[in-house]
């Protein structure tokens, strides 16, 4: 065998060697995007769920709530009022018109019913909701009241605390972990919309 075909196969080698590492290379990183998307939409599911949970509980009970145990508690065996808002006009002796509302409420519904209607929620289990998707770390859960305009406003806020994203890690400034709600904001809004 001649030098130059020895040395042809060697090149060959080499560079199927070199395809190969950076194909692999490609390959995981674009694998590596897809898994944190896949991830990052389960955790934006569960913060959406948590969001609605507390907008119903708020509703209930006049403020949002920072404790998990009430959260669930309340998502297990809490209800809801069906209210019904009447108004009566009475037009009176000297022109003028009177108005009457009445308020009746006229039963009740289990927060499950009300929160599970929707079929996004159904993969949620209640007892786990403040556990975080793929990991073993909890939310964070903030409910507070601020002032606004000297009006005293509820507040919640739900934090990621283990981002899967590393984008996501360290300097809350340019992206952050994924949230919903505001400490100091009145907003109900993800940052992810």
């Amino acid at each position: 065998m001649s030098l130059t075909k020895v040395l042809t196969i060697v090149f060959l080698l080499i560079a199927v060697g070199i395809a190969y590492y950076l194909f692999d290379r490609i390959k995981f990183s674009i694998d590596e995007e897809d898994r944190i998307a896949r991830i990052e939409s389960q955790v934006i599911d569960k913060l959406k769920f948590i969001r609605d949970a507390e907008i119903l509980y708020k509703e209930a009970n006049g403020q949002y709530t920072s404790d998990w145990n009430k959260l669930i508690s309340f998502l297990d065996t809490g209800s809801l009022y069906i209210v019904q808002r009447r108004e009566e006009t009475t037009l009176l002796d000297y022109g003028a018109e009177e108005t009457v509302i009445h308020i009746d409420t006229i039963g009740s519904i289990p927060v499950r019913d009300t929160l599970y209607h929707d079929p996004a929620y159904d993969k949620f289990k209640i007892q786990n909701i403040a556990q975080i998707p793929v990991s073993n770390e909890r939310f964070e859960l903030y409910a507070n009241k601020i002032k606004r305009n000297n009006v005293d406003v509820d507040v919640f806020e739900v934090v990621d605390t283990a981002p899967v994203n590393p984008e996501r890690r360290g300097d809350e400034s340019i992206r952050g972990p994924l949230r919903v709600g505001s400490r100091t904001e009145v907003t109900t809004g993800g940052n992810w919309e």
